[in-house]
């Protein structure tokens, strides 16, 4: 999705519940996902709130630039997608949300978030890639469950002081920020040299499937140097014992 294009109001689709309710997927494994990706929507659809026994929840790629309050009606749900819209803020109620394992906001406007976050205490994984955020809440230091978080694309110069509090967490993608190479700590709990993406190559758009294609690239050109140098390395030892 292209940040600078305009948001035109004239384009915008209206979806009805029957819509709505067709594109509510049943997983094999009993998992019922409502799925609004690519509906061309400006605004989310007060009429699903009908349907808030959803687990999951796909309004990716699309023209929102609000996620409204009501989406604390949503208490079932394990996993909220919103990746490439033009979301600028979120809403306090998004707090609400106890049972949220998995928020994917990549790809938007935000420059901030709301304290509420912390108090998603079963997620754990937060995507926050390609938006314009410079720091994160203190609270989130309080999701002690989150395991993977994504920061690549932001406006970061050093890395946030909460995630050290983060016990259980896994992997962190701070790649592309404005960040010093001394700011990025030795800390074992934050394992910089690892990529972590948080969704398919199925699931992101033209523009993000780039950039992670030329990052995959650029880390397989890398390691194949690495091979290449302890090769020589290697070679050369031979060498000289030989002699």
């Amino acid at each position: 999705m292209a940040k600078g294009k305009k948001i035109k109001q004239a384009k915008s689709k209206t979806i009805t519940l029957k819509v709505a309710q067709n594109c509510v997927e049943l997983t094999l494994d009993g998992i019922r996902r409502l799925n609004l990706s690519f509906k061309e929507v400006v605004t989310v659809p007060k009429c699903i709130q009908k349907l808030c026994e959803m687990d999951e929840l796909d309004l990716s790629r699309n023209l929102i630039t609000k996620v409204p309050d009501f989406i604390d009606n949503f208490i079932r749900i394990r996993v909220l997608d919103l990746h490439s819209n033009y979301l600028e803020e979120l809403p306090l109620t998004i707090g609400r949300l106890q049972s949220l394992q998995v928020l994917n906001l990549c790809n938007n406007r935000l420059t901030s978030l709301p304290s509420e976050i912390g108090l998603l205490r079963s997620l754990q994984t937060l995507n926050l890639g390609i938006n314009r955020l410079e720091s994160l809440p203190s609270s989130i230091s309080a999701l002690k469950e989150l395991r993977h978080i994504g920061l690549s694309d932001n406006r970061f110069t050093r890395v946030p002081g909460c995630l050290r509090k983060l016990s259980n967490l896994e992997s962190v993608n701070l790649d592309r920020n404005p960040m010093a190479i001394e700011e990025v700590p030795s800390n074992e709990s934050l394992m910089m040299a690892e990529r972590f993406y948080l969704v398919q190559e199925s699931d992101l758009c033209k523009d993000c499937l780039n950039k992670c294609q030329i990052e995959r690239k650029n880390v397989e050109d890398v390691e194949n140097r690495k091979e290449t140098l302890l090769g020589t390395s290697d070679l050369v030892t031979q060498e000289n014992r030989e002699m």
